[in-house]
């Protein structure tokens, strides 16, 4: 049976400190990167899968099997201004737009992430009421703790969701909205929780991505917390 192995590249430490310090001086840095280094940060949290492991949608029926590849791309602090500075030097943009890239990214919502559908045996289509969650790592269903996400297909019109990878388009690309704090203002991952878990449902079955909470992500949530 086909399945797939969640594969992931980090990048240095150190890009994530930059953006993790508050520091107005630091978190300029980004506008020094060159575009090979705005590529490799920008695609540092995209999950991919291919055969191997768990992560495989399968529904049987009818004598047909659907399975469903996922890849992931979550964009954190750092994921978002490398893929500002990826379009700033495409582009031959000023640090200003780069910088109003940033600003309009970060105010679409706590947390976006790009999820790409391959449906790669059977129609070939994937189903409407497909489902998506956050939650700590580590969850067991049942119990609370994970959000819904809302898909917003508004943000493919924004350059920073597009991510600074070429398109592949065996995917269909969904663009999808997570709360980081509930509306108390207390975080979904709190201090106790070093990873979260993308849940995605097709049909009757789910699969799970998961990725370390980032000094830049972590400090996020904090200023989300804070904020009035």
């Amino acid at each position: 049976m086909a399945s797939l192995t969640a594969v992931i590249v980090f990048t240095a430490a150190s890009a994530w400190a930059q953006i993790s310090t508050g520091a107005p001086t630091l978190t300029e840095n980004y506008l020094t990167w060159d575009l090979k280094q705005a590529e490799k940060i920008g695609q540092s949290t995209v999950k991919e899968g291919r055969s191997g492991s768990s992560f495989d949608f399968r529904l049987m029926g009818q004598d047909k099997a659907f399975t469903y590849q996922v890849r992931a791309t979550v964009f954190t602090p750092e994921v978002i201004r490398a893929a500002a500075r990826a379009e700033q030097i495409r582009n031959r943009l000023n640090a200003e737009d780069a910088r109003a890239l940033v600003a309009e990214a970060e105010a679409a919502g706590d947390l976006v992430m790009m999820i790409e559908i391959d449906p790669a045996e059977g129609s070939g289509v994937v189903p409407l009421d497909w489902r998506v969650f956050l939650q700590p790592g580590g969850f067991v269903p049942g119990s609370d703790g994970a959000v819904a996400g809302a898909k917003a297909p508004h943000l493919r019109n924004m350059k920073v969701f597009r991510g600074v990878a070429k398109r592949d388009y065996e995917y269909d690309v969904f663009w999808v909205i997570f709360p980081l704090v509930d509306k108390n203002k207390r975080p979904i991952l709190n201090d106790a929780v070093n990873s979260f878990e993308l849940m995605v449902g097709i049909y009757k079955k789910e699969g799970k991505i998961t990725w370390p909470i980032s000094p830049s992500l972590r400090a996020r949530i904090k200023a989300l917390a804070a904020a009035d």
